[in-house]
């Protein structure tokens, strides 16, 4: 096990400690979960992110979709289509540095041929700035039937649901980058969770809202919008089969979970 840190590991076995001051472990205790529990934890963020990738995609063609037609392919330039002036600058700010630092064709060529305005359109704008940048520009548009318009998309009633859910993805998403623990962690950004929706959805909310399932549960939801045949709830289920020796209960799954409309 010398390619896995001390420290890289540590996270995996507090649940096994019975004094956290003098790291005495419970009776019983087996280093072989500890290791099973982070290679779980290391294909689960490599599904995650394969997952989180197809939403950014669809969020930021829709998010094009439905602002551009009414409120030009500058809009996000424009501080009378922002709710709060003070994050209209801030969201630009981090826009202009995205774009600057950005590598891809599109948008280097644009540059030689367009001096003003100062960044390009819409259409290729939001395809280089982060996913956080775009979930603040979605949070903060003053135009409420333009947003409505993109959370339907995705099956959700109100654009209150798809901003908290892109807020919850967008740290969600920096987790995995960073190679950082999801298993067994409380996230700070809990998703609202819908109790009625228009599409297969759970009935059992007796979870730890800030556990990772409820956020499982939205990225099943989204993606099947998106891609109704994906695979990723089988692959969430295999993934447990896979490693037997994880605890769900640790990452906030309720009792028979596998059972809902959402999991089947």
């Amino acid at each position: 096990m010398d390619i896995i840190s001390y420290f890289r590991l540590a996270d995996y076995w507090r649940f096994m400690e019975a004094d956290r001051l003098t790291h005495q472990f419970k009776q019983n205790s087996c280093f072989d979960e500890i290791v099973d529990c982070y290679y779980f934890d290391k294909e689960l963020k490599s599904l995650l992110f394969s997952a989180i990738q197809s939403i950014e995609v669809a969020m930021r063609a829709k998010v094009i979709k439905h602002f551009t037609p009414q409120f030009g392919a500058f809009w996000f330039m424009q501080p009378e289509y922002a709710a709060n002036e003070s994050f209209f600058s801030s969201n630009l700010e981090h826009i202009r540095t995205e774009i600057n630092r950005s590598r891809e064709d599109y948008i280097t060529e644009h540059f030689k041929k367009y001096s003003s305005p100062d960044l390009p359109p819409v259409w290729k704008t939001l395809e280089v700035v982060s996913f956080g940048t775009l979930s603040k520009l979605y949070s903060n548009f003053h135009d409420a039937t333009a947003k409505h318009h993109v959370a339907r998309e995705f099956g959700l009633n109100h654009h209150k649901f798809l901003r908290s859910w892109m807020e919850m993805l967008s740290v969600l998403r920096n987790y995995c980058a960073h190679h950082a623990r999801v298993w067994n962690r409380h996230f700070p950004i809990k998703p609202q969770m819908p109790v009625r929706m228009p599409n297969a959805w759970i009935t059992n909310m007796s979870f730890p809202s800030e556990s990772l399932y409820p956020q499982l549960c939205c990225i099943a939801y989204w993606l099947n919008s998106i891609y109704p045949n994906n695979s990723f709830s089988t692959d969430i289920k295999t993934l447990f089969y896979k490693h037997t020796r994880v605890n769900a209960h640790l990452m906030g799954f309720p009792n028979c979970w596998e059972e809902e409309r959402l999991w089947i």
